[in-house]
């Protein structure tokens, strides 16, 4: 039986206003597949006029101006309506999700889904099940005592994974989706008998961890900075009170 890092894998990535999930926005988005190691990806692409500004910092990491965005986005209803869908058809159909840093992306998209639509991701993936392959938790728990930041360009120069045009919501999508082969391959031995099911079901646990870890580092360095331990979506700030 073919393992789920040498089968088909879909990948999603944004590009955003900013880092806070509960208030900035998604101005550009991506969803890539791929059938096979090596076979040709079929990208898919969202341009969006967010309705607010986009700050000088941001603009400055992936390029995307208010000007260009006015011109040639389209408005954020419709967009992650789209979005969503595609996420819940590769699921259905069996393709496990890609998501560099997971709690970042779709809890963004749950907060636009809400804002915008008066939706939920939850609600899309009541009968769909989601499995999420976050490449970032996956190297963290496997490869734990390793030195260095894992930032996605750090584990594609890690893992041998080329990343042409990084920032760009399709180009990160498909190097994100191109370290989890590798690092399914990199470790095999402790992988191939996981299905992508089970792997979701450990990467929550495994980021909880690795959360407390990070808190316990804040603590004794003097930072006050919370890290929430949620994966893959955060709850709603409302909800979690």
């Amino acid at each position: 039986m073919t393992c789920w890092y040498e089968g088909p894998l879909t990948a999603f990535d944004t590009e955003t206003t900013g880092v806070d999930v509960e208030t900035d926005r998604i101005v550009s988005a991506a969803v890539v597949v791929q059938d096979a190691p090596g076979s040709r990806p079929r990208v898919r692409r969202w341009l969006v006029n967010p309705g607010v500004q986009v700050p000088e910092g941001a603009t400055a990491i992936h390029g995307l101006t208010d000007e260009h965005l006015r011109l040639n986005g389209r408005w954020p209803s419709p967009v992650m309506d789209e979005i969503v869908r595609e996420l819940a058809e590769q699921s259905a159909a069996g393709r496990p999700l890609v998501v560099m840093n997971a709690p970042f992306d779709l809890t963004l998209l749950d907060r636009e889904l809400r804002r915008h639509r008066a939706s939920s991701l939850d609600h899309w993936f009541e009968s769909v099940p989601m499995r999420v392959l976050d490449p970032r938790v996956l190297d963290k728990h496997l490869d734990r005592y390793r030195k260095g930041r894992r930032t996605l360009t750090d584990l594609c120069a890690h893992y041998g994974v080329e990343l042409t045009g990084a920032h760009d919501a399709a180009a990160d999508a498909l190097a994100s989706l191109e370290v989890v082969r590798a690092v399914g391959r990199r470790f095999a031995t402790r992988l191939e008998r996981l299905s992508a099911a089970e792997l979701h079901t450990l990467q929550a646990v495994w980021h909880a961890a690795q959360a407390r870890g990070l808190q316990a580092w804040f603590a004794r360095s003097g930072t006050e900075e919370a890290v929430d331990p949620a994966w893959p979506l955060r709850p709603e700030l409302s909800a979690a009170a």
